[in-house]
């Protein structure tokens, strides 16, 4: 397999469970979300920088309370890429922020709430079998552009390999190399 091909395979990503997620090339749809009861976080405010979106089913669950565990823990190194990080679930701003309260979290999690997983349809990741959104990455350039989306299975923690990675190669292409995956 050549170089080309490795890197278009580790930019697409498992379209399971009836997943129609946005892929890299499409164009990040803008939203509008509470951060807490009385904050409203829109995605175009951090146009120039790159975007981790991380959507994850629900609040208190121990996959999600892993996983945005694992990626307070590694906000330095996000921070390095100059990359913002914002978790989405259908969950309400008052729970996300006795999650994020409870769990010490350092990044805003964002209230996909009402109407009810309104921005998770936009990417393609609402799950109406059950009302939540599948547990999806996307890597958003500072163009506003998808750079790369993996979807996970529900039960399990994505980690953040494919995020660190993905930052890297935006970077590399601002210096205008590439890298290998």
């Amino acid at each position: 397999m050549n170089t080309t091909t490795k890197a278009i395979l580790s930019r697409s990503q498992p379209r399971g469970n009836g997943s129609t997620a946005l892929p890299p090339g499409a164009p990040a749809p803008d939203f509008a979300l509470r951060s807490t009861p009385d904050q409203t976080v829109k995605l175009s405010e951090f146009l120039g920088r790159p975007v981790v979106l991380a959507f994850f089913p629900a609040d208190w669950s121990p996959v999600c309370g892993d996983q945005m565990g694992l990626y307070n823990e590694m906000l330095s190194e996000l921070q390095e890429f100059d990359a913002e990080l914002l978790g989405i679930s259908v969950d309400g701003a008052w729970c996300h922020a006795a999650f994020s309260h409870d769990r010490k979290l350092h990044f805003p999690l964002l209230a996909d709430f009402e109407p009810k997983g309104e921005v998770a349809r936009l990417y393609g990741v609402y799950r109406p079998s059950d009302g939540t959104s599948e547990r999806a990455l996307f890597v958003i350039n500072a163009e506003g552009v998808i750079h790369w989306s993996y979807v996970s299975p529900v039960g399990v923690n994505p980690g953040a390999a494919g995020i660190l990675s993905a930052l890297e190669e935006l970077q590399n292409k601002g210096k205008g190399t590439t890298s290998e995956t």
